[in-house]
């Protein structure tokens, strides 16, 4: 797990920069209609397009991307070409993702491969961007993320969520100009095979991380002879996706939830602010803050922010939680145990979203990212959805049955109703299935309680590919990545420069818990170790990448997600 001898250090990252605009570069595409019709050669050149005009057939889009350069030269038959990188979503950012984290990534990967990060169409800096809304300010005050279903009950809010549907399919059709029906899936797949090309190579190598996954899959499905390596980490079910269905994403979210209960249990009330003796007890006791919590809400008003934890919050703010236990669950316990108390601040700060202010200096296209994009992405690709509210009615009570969680969940259903998303916009070509011979093999990767992707879906996914491993990482949370895990990263830098997966249903242990080995000094919350158990030089460069990314992840999810809005990423 050792860097090659010999090899100089990476490179710090490589932009492009646009005039009095954040650092990107973007490479210009051809418009499509369907599928096929996007094989046109890129130019030689990056090219701006800052002020594209209306969508149409022949029309160019704008791709960002960001690079971190390999430190092997070109030439040298060391060097391995560019891994791109897809962070999930959809809608998440890959240029903010290799900003952030893309060197940790690299030194995962080695230094043999340059580490791309781009903006799909449609996302962030790329243009045209999916935007239902004039203004920042408009988008701010009416709220784009679906939302929480009702109190717990689920009756009123379940209508008031249809009905917003309807408004929202309005205000896409209102600001389209002809761009949606050319944002989704399959020709961000095809971009990322460009994005290869203009790189004088033939196939991909990829890592896609939750809706990347999906992207993956796509990739893998339309171009099965372009695959050099393609990991798919926190793997959806791509069918149920482009069903529009999402009813099977949350088969392991309870499972995560009781790796708070065990772990506060076993780690004990010096360390737990919210023990109890068993884990049985605690989840009495967060049963028993859910019925307080519906009958009165706590007021917080503080010098930074200010709101309600209701019912929406609470159930929000746990669901999130629980895609990173090792960065929340140690201030999900503080802040539960507060809120039992009567003190909802620490726990209304996990998820709080800064305060929008109206910008005076012009538009930053890296600020600018419309919280609506993830609708206008799984809306086009998706099925259509039936219109009638007795439709989403029983839609809901079914996948009610299934999971406790359908309140948080289902609203992405409901977003793409038809009676709300416009039938003009048409569909995709490609919705699977996803069954090809790839030209090598994939890897994919799924934690054992991953609250959004189960293992299961993993299993499935990896039936239509033959060849393919599925590598197991037993962890709670979404993606390997958000558990410390030197056996998993080994194998994906051993699949990556060597070729060689994993040997069939192996499991990679971790080598700490959310509650391991920390102090509440205080009041304040430590971060988690991952130095608990004694490693080796090789061993530690893997770990301190790992924490490097947690430290990144934690930032995002505390000042970038949107409370109570639902998605893979």
């Amino acid at each position: 797990m050792t860097i090659k001898a010999g090899f100089a250090p990476r490179p710090k990252q490589r932009f492009f920069h646009v005039r009095g605009q954040s650092p990107f570069a973007s490479r210009s595409l051809r418009g499509v209609n369907n599928l096929g019709n996007d094989t046109g050669p890129l130019p030689d050149q990056f090219a701006w397009n800052n002020n594209p005009a209306p969508f149409s057939l022949g029309a160019t889009a704008a791709i960002a991307l960001a690079r971190i350069p390999s430190s092997i030269p070109v030439e040298s038959p060391d060097y391995r070409g560019p891994v791109l990188l897809n962070p999930g979503g959809p809608g998440g950012s890959g240029v903010d993702f290799v900003v952030s984290i893309g060197e940790t990534i690299g030194t995962i990967l080695g230094p043999q491969f340059d580490v791309i990060g781009f903006d799909p169409r449609g996302i962030a800096r790329s243009t045209p961007r999916i935007s239902f809304f004039d203004t920042p300010a408009e988008r701010a005050l009416w709220g784009t993320a679906p939302g929480i279903i009702g109190n717990g009950s689920g009756v009123d809010g379940l209508a008031s969520e249809w009905a917003r549907a309807q408004i929202l399919g309005k205000l896409a059709l209102a600001h389209d100009h002809n761009v949606l029906a050319h944002m989704n899936t399959e020709n961000t797949a095809r971009d990322m095979l460009q994005i290869v090309q203009a790189h004088k190579r033939e196939k991909l190598q990829y890592w896609g991380f939750s809706y990347g996954t999906v992207l993956g899959a796509t990739f893998a499905t339309i171009f099965p002879d372009k695959v050099e390596r393609l990991v798919i980490d926190g793997v959806v079910d791509a069918e149920n996706y482009y069903a529009t269905l999402w009813n099977n994403n949350l088969l392991d979210t309870d499972k995560t939830l009781q790796t708070f209960f065990d772990g506060c249990a076993q780690a004990g009330p010096d360390v737990c602010p919210f023990y109890a003796p068993t884990p049985e007890q605690i989840s009495q006791n967060l049963t028993a803050l859910y019925t307080a919590i519906k009958t009165q809400p706590v007021p917080v008003f503080t010098e930074s922010g200010y709101g309600l934890v209701d019912y929406a919050r609470l159930q929000g703010t746990i669901f999130l939680s629980l895609y990173s236990p090792y960065e929340s669950f140690l201030p999900l316990a503080k802040g539960l145990a507060d809120l039992a108390s009567g003190d909802g601040r620490a726990f209304f700060n996990i998820s709080a979203a800064p305060i929008f202010e109206c910008s005076c200096d012009g538009p930053d296209p890296s600020a600018n990212k419309a919280t609506e994009a993830i609708l206008g992405i799984i809306c086009t690709d998706g099925q259509a959805v039936p219109r009638d509210l007795e439709s989403t009615k029983k839609f809901y009570e079914q996948f009610s049955n299934i999971s406790r969680w359908a309140d948080v969940w289902a609203p992405l259903h409901i977003s793409c109703s038809k009676v709300g998303w416009p039938n003009s916009i048409p569909k995709p070509r490609f919705q699977g299935p996803f069954v090809a011979n790839t030209s090598f093999p994939l890897l994919l990767v799924g934690n054992t309680a991953d609250p959004v992707a189960p293992l299961w879906a993993a299993k499935k996914m990896s039936s239509g590919f033959p060849g393919s491993v599925v590598l197991t990482q037993d962890s709670p949370g979404h993606c390997s990545i958000s558990g410390p895990s030197v056996c998993t990263f080994g194998h994906v830098r051993d699949y990556f420069v060597d070729g060689k997966l994993p040997p069939v249903d192996e499991i990679c242990p971790v080598i700490s818990t959310p509650f391991q080995n920390q102090t509440v000094p205080g009041g304040v919350m430590g971060r988690s170790s991952f130095a608990s158990e004694p490693v080796s030089p090789e061993d530690r460069e893997i770990l301190d990448a790992i924490q490097q990314i947690h430290s990144a992840r934690l930032f995002a999810t505390a000042h970038t997600r949107r409370f109570g809005g639902s998605g893979l990423l």
